[in-house]
């Protein structure tokens, strides 16, 4: 039986981190050809020697911020592999949490930059080098589609990737490229720990467990299971299914 990513060509934006490495080996098990992209070279190269290295994977160190760079990592995806099929565009910051009057514009504008400024910037470079028939994936979050107070760079940034994704996914029906968004919630990973500290002493109780509370399926989602949701939105098995938001957070917006 065919491997359902059979010589695919997929470029992984925020390719360290717990998602885009499960992400990663899951697809790279499953047939393609992967080239990983992110700011830590050194992690990068640990990423890939953990899925097992060989000809199938490469690294690109970009800031997916800067235009000469993302084109210079999507220009590096073609000469390795040939065309890409695949763009996941998963590179992401936080930023903080505080009051409106005290939000950092500095944090507020990294943040954007990052996740909408990033993910347009890797279409813009990825479609013109795309196959017909392929896919672009964006991380986006629960947060996606509801508000919390004081998140104003995160959420404002991730319900700006919807916008960005449904006028993709208008202009490339032509070509037959889906673009989807996928939306988990808190993840059992380094970055949401992150999150979670800071939230604690606003909360003033463990934001973790208060997290498992609140999910109705009362844990947090792995990385694993996020990448599930990539390779079904990557693969043929979601051949018409384009401008949609998948929610991978255990009934937690429902």
């Amino acid at each position: 039986m065919a491997s359902q990513m059979q010589g695919k060509v997929c470029v992984i934006t925020g390719g360290a981190g717990s998602i885009g490495a499960a992400s990663a080996a899951l697809l790279h098990g499953e047939g393609a050809k992967v080239m990983l992209v992110d700011l830590d070279e050194a992690e990068l190269r640990k990423t890939a020697a953990a899925i097992g290295g060989g000809d199938r994977i490469a690294c690109a160190k970009a800031d997916v911020t800067r235009s000469a760079e993302v084109a210079a990592a999507m220009t590096a995806a073609v000469r390795r592999f040939g065309k890409i099929d695949v763009l996941f565009s998963n590179a992401g910051n936080f930023g903080t949490v505080a009051p409106i009057a005290d939000y950092p514009e500095d944090v507020f504008d990294a943040v954007l930059a990052v996740h909408v400024k990033g993910a347009f910037l890797c279409a813009k470079y990825a479609v013109p080098h795309m196959n017909d028939g392929g896919a672009i994936v964006i991380t986006s979050s629960i947060v996606g589609v509801k508000g919390d107070p004081g998140v104003y760079g995160y959420i404002t940034a991730k319900h700006a990737q919807v916008g960005l994704m449904r006028v993709l996914a208008k202009e490339l029906a032509g070509r037959n490229i889906r673009v989807n968004t996928i939306h988990p919630g808190p993840v059992d990973n380094a970055f949401q720990l992150r999150v979670e500290q800071n939230l604690s002493g606003i909360l003033g109780r463990d934001a973790t467990q208060f997290f498992n509370e609140i999910i109705p399926l009362k844990r947090h989602v792995r990385a694993e299971e996020v990448a599930r949701a990539v390779l079904f939105l990557a693969s043929d098995a979601s051949s018409f299914t384009t401008g949609s938001l998948l929610m991978v957070d255990g009934g937690l917006s429902a």
